[in-house]
């Protein structure tokens, strides 16, 4: 008999294409968990970065701080600890670019900006999404008025362990879950029984699995080093390609307000 449907993770990334922070309880608000990709990093045309171009971001560690969070480097410890808060001030403006969207976007300090240019080695900014904006979820089967923060594209990313265990079997060296970047991560079940679901709740509240996520080179990237390799996108091509795409986790929109806590009991209401 299979082990039942848990919350066996949570994850904030405060900074879009940086590393998370594991936490025991979210808030959730209308663009996904509180503090979630409420920052960005853009380049000097104000362009959005990421580690798909820039794999030495992988290098830039998240921690918790009081009210914010601090940003390391991994491999340049003579670079002081920033400190960043949860949320700017709208003392400095602009717009900025991610994907197909133009965006406002409040400015982080100049020391934080001094800083990342310094870690990256290239000209870049830190801006913040306030709650004045406006992006749109993709419109497919979503809700009319549906949110989004920096994220790619969905408030939540859900991806269940059993999935990538069975993944690791094929695999010659395991990865760890942080290649994917899930905010839900679930335990119990069966491997891959996300891709059926459609409705289902999270310690009593309503979320909605939209789509599997097409992956993208990211996955490939070592968080610790900042390497690149084949796996494991080359491995789930064999097997888990749908329209050109090569599929790991759900991206899912959820009830707009609550609280999620490890160890939530998950319920599937209506499969695919």
């Amino acid at each position: 008999m299979a082990a039942p449907l848990l919350l066996s993770d949570l994850y904030i990334y405060p900074v879009k294409s940086l590393g998370g922070i594991r936490v025991a309880e979210a808030e959730i608000e209308p663009r996904g968990l509180r503090h979630d990709r409420r920052w960005l990093i853009v380049d000097h045309r104000n362009q959005f970065m990421t580690q798909r171009q820039h794999a030495d971001m992988a290098l830039l560690h998240v921690s918790p701080a009081y009210n914010g969070f601090l940003l390391t480097h991994q491999q340049r410890p003579e670079l002081l600890p920033l400190y960043v808060p949860f949320e700017a001030t709208p003392e400095r403006t602009l717009f900025v670019t991610i994907w197909d969207d133009m965006v406002f976007a409040w400015r982080g300090t100049p020391e934080a900006d001094a800083w990342l240019s310094e870690a990256l080695g290239r000209e870049c900014r830190l801006v913040y999404m306030s709650d004045m904006v406006v992006r749109n979820v993709e419109p497919e089967l979503n809700p009319a008025d549906a949110v989004v923060s920096f994220a790619d594209g969905y408030p939540f990313l859900l991806a269940g362990t059993e999935a990538l265990a069975e993944l690791n079997t094929r695999l010659a060296e395991p990865v760890p879950m942080n290649r994917f970047r899930p905010n839900l991560v679930f335990s119990g079940g069966a491997a891959w029984e996300e891709d059926a679901w459609h409705e289902f709740q999270v310690g009593g509240l309503p979320f909605r699995a939209v789509r599997p996520c097409g992956r993208c080179v990211m996955t490939t990237i070592d968080q610790q080093t900042a390497q690149k390799s084949a796996e494991p996108l080359r491995t789930l091509a064999t097997y888990r390609t749908q329209a050109g795409k090569v599929m790991f986790g759900q991206n899912v929109t959820g009830p707009g307000r609550g609280t999620l806590r490890v160890g939530d009991p998950i319920a599937v209401v209506s499969r695919r």
